[in-house]
């Protein structure tokens, strides 16, 4: 649990945190569950680039999906570090937390921005799972990371919002009842900072699809069943937009500590994963007579990639307590335990394939599938080096690099 102290030469109320195995029936309760969902399970929808939605709706009834959604509307209301231990745990079981996470984490602009009556409509149907928040779009094909100048534009016609424009890497989008949609109301050129005249709407797919709005799905080099959109002509409700207009880039960033705490923690779990399987190996492994694992050249990547991980931990915990006590370093904190979290995790990744040699190559493992799931975290949901930049910027007060 939470605790405080008061540091003696500060009038700065910081949180504590706790370490080891925190939210112990919780994982336990996780475990249980992605232990229905072996590897087959996950090499076959990869196979068919189908959507685990056995999975998601397991999780969703067991009330994971809706760890962080307040109890008046039908959640769990917890921490965000319990969300975070959810997630962890079920990428070190060997499942996949990245087909599901959005969830936990679009659904905080809702609720931080969302009007009471947006809250009371959809918030207790997501937590029923009788609807699903799974997309988010945001990024353009020729924006990127600039997103101030995404071109996605929503112009007012009476009470409706229309909008034109491309999204890309919108994942989930074919699979989600509704869509948080990143739009531009006024132009570029006529706001005094370019962080103003974006907004956020709330999109419901199911009465929007064919009617100014293509979805395509992306082939990518993991099955994140991501997609491109096309709007044209899309009408949605004034009722939709989210918050104040011309205010979306602040409600953006504001989920954006959360998204960073919450991918932190599923690399966590997948470098758990890769170093248990990485032990398991070394130890049953036997060439020129004797374990592989007792050959140095084997056993200190693993070590090395352990210790990383465990300095990832730490400041993952670190990042939710301050994340929870709303404390100025939240930010910080949060994209540097993404940074190192991610390189942890790929860390253990390499040294797992170098372990299994040969057989890592081969699918029934499951170690070249985790592999390549574990190198998407280098570059989403934010780049290492846009997190450098952040770190070099705004905690070490050098000047901006972009």
């Amino acid at each position: 649990m939470m605790r405080q102290f008061r540091q003696s030469n500060s009038t700065e109320v910081l949180p504590t945190l706790d370490i080891g195995e925190d939210y112990a029936e919780l994982r336990n309760g996780v475990r249980r569950l992605c232990s229905k969902f072996p590897g087959k399970y996950w090499r076959e929808r990869e196979e068919r680039s189908e959507y685990p939605t056995e999975f998601v709706e397991e999780l969703t009834k067991a009330g994971y999906l809706a760890a962080l959604i307040p109890e008046e509307y039908g959640g769990s209301g917890l921490p965000v570090r319990a969300a975070a231990v959810i997630l962890e745990e079920i990428n070190a079981s060997g499942c996949t937390a990245s087909q599901c996470h959005a969830q936990m984490y679009i659904m905080g602009t809702l609720l931080r921005h969302g009007s009471e009556v947006q809250k009371r409509r959809y918030l207790p149907l997501i937590a029923a799972g009788d609807l699903r928040l799974q997309a988010f779009g945001v990024s353009e094909p020729t924006t990127g990371s600039d997103t101030t100048k995404l071109k996605t534009r929503a112009l007012r016609d009476g009470d409706h919002f229309v909008v034109h424009g491309q999204k890309i890497w919108t994942s989930r989008a074919l699979h989600s009842d509704l869509m948080l949609l990143l739009v531009r109301t006024t132009p570029l050129d006529e706001v005094t900072k370019k962080t103003e005249g974006l907004s956020v709407l709330l999109v419901d797919l199911r009465a929007s699809k064919g009617k100014g709005i293509d979805i395509r799905p992306l082939r990518t080099m993991i099955n994140h069943n991501t997609t491109e959109i096309f709007f044209d002509g899309l009408r949605v409700p004034a009722e939709n937009l989210i918050g104040e207009e011309g205010r979306g880039f602040r409600y953006i960033l504001d989920g954006m500590n959360a998204e960073r705490i919450l991918v932190a923690s599923e690399a966590v779990g997948d470098g758990r994963w890769m170093i248990e399987k990485s032990i398991s190996y070394a130890k049953e492994r036997v060439v020129f007579d004797r374990p592989i694992g007792q050959n140095q050249a084997i056993q200190f990547p693993i070590a090395r990639s352990y210790a990383s991980l465990q300095a990832a931990d730490l400041v993952a915990r670190k990042a939710a307590a301050l994340f929870e006590a709303n404390h100025r370093d939240t930010g910080a904190t949060a994209n540097i335990a993404k940074l190192l979290a991610a390189e942890a995790a790929w860390e253990a990744a390499e040294a797992a394939v170098q372990t299994y040699g040969g057989f890592a190559y081969a699918a029934e493992y499951d170690i070249e599938r985790k592999w390549r799931e574990i190198r998407v975290t280098r570059t989403a949901p934010i780049s290492t080096n846009l997190i450098l930049a952040y770190i070099g910027e705004h905690v070490l007060g050098l000047p901006r690099s972009y």
